[in-house]
């Protein structure tokens, strides 16, 4: 029996010798853990406040839109970053927030890139459809429409001051673009082929359905007025066309155009003055006026020239 107990405590004074050990050996790892995961952090920290981290100027930041590489000049005007800078503190989600609020950017991302310290930004621009003029001006509308590129000449040309507040760029939904900034940044591409004449708070609600339904048919337009509410004017290869109030069957008034493309064949264009599209159901011809001063007359295009 007294063996028996002998051997008992020699195994329980074995066991906690064990026991012990094993509790002296996870304290030692937790401890070099501890110790490898703090050296390990300072040493990051060293690493991130060295002068190799900073962007010193715009040449280390990279925008891309598309194919092209942004210019330095447009760069610094897009971002307004200040020099130098620590590439840690750059917050890329505010950067592309700030880009995606400029009326010509659709889509922004930003990453930044550590060998070398550099920022690479890529957007994705609105595609403008039109030039936009608050208020006509036949000098910068015709130099536009002849140059389609050079606006600061068209500007310089022009009678008049403020004349660049009052002109613009339009993408298919309506949303307004600086037209200096798109020319900046897309020094090679012509200017749209259709000129918007007209307030884009008045306009803004009818664009994207007018201009999608301009697009669908073979018409050449070349400039939409909205300078009266109550009666839309088209520039078109047959002549001026007034739509009226483009609250009022504006899709019907445009296929109806459409379909009127071969109107020079029924009618001599020399002696239209424009295209009454008002009803659609009747379209007039207005004719004119003679030399004698009689009235203009008004003749209404044959069922095939309105369905051809």
């Amino acid at each position: 029996m007294a063996g028996i107990l002998s051997v008992s405590r020699r195994n329980l004074v074995q066991r906690r010798q064990k026991l012990r050990r094993q509790r002296q050996i996870k304290i030692i790892k937790a401890v070099w853990q501890t110790m490898a995961v703090t050296g390990f952090a300072s040493a990051l920290f060293w690493v991130a406040i060295q002068p190799i981290w900073v962007l010193k100027d715009s040449a280390q930041i990279v925008i891309k839109s598309g194919d092209q590489v942004v210019k330095q000049k447009d760069i610094d005007k897009l971002l307004g970053l200040s020099s130098p800078q620590s590439l840690w503190r750059i917050e890329p989600t505010i950067i592309a927030d700030t880009l995606r609020k400029q009326p010509n950017i659709a889509k922004a991302t930003v990453t930044r890139r550590l060998l070398p310290p550099s920022l690479i930004i890529e957007i994705q621009e609105r595609v403008p459809v039109a030039i936009a003029q608050v208020s006509q001006d036949k000098t910068v509308t015709n130099c536009l429409l002849r140059t389609r590129s050079n606006v600061k000449s068209c500007l310089q040309n022009s009678p008049g001051t403020n004349k660049q507040n009052q002109l613009g760029l339009l993408d298919v939904n309506g949303v307004w673009m600086s037209i200096d900034n798109y020319a900046s940044m897309n020094p090679q591409s012509k200017l749209p082929q259709i000129i918007v004449i007209g307030s884009p708070a008045e306009y803004k609600p009818f664009w994207n359905q007018l201009y999608e339904a301009i697009a669908r048919t073979s018409l050449k337009v070349t400039e939409i007025n909205f300078q009266d509410p109550t009666n839309l004017i088209l520039k078109t290869e047959l002549g001026n066309v007034h739509l009226g109030s483009p609250n009022n069957k504006l899709l019907e008034k445009i296929q109806v155009l459409g379909q009127m493309r071969y109107l020079h064949t029924k009618v001599n264009v020399s002696n239209m003055d424009y295209v009454n599209l008002k009803n659609p159901a009747t379209p007039l011809v207005q004719e004119y006026q003679s030399k004698s001063g009689l009235d203009a007359k008004k003749s209404q295009p044959s069922q095939k020239t309105q369905t051809h």
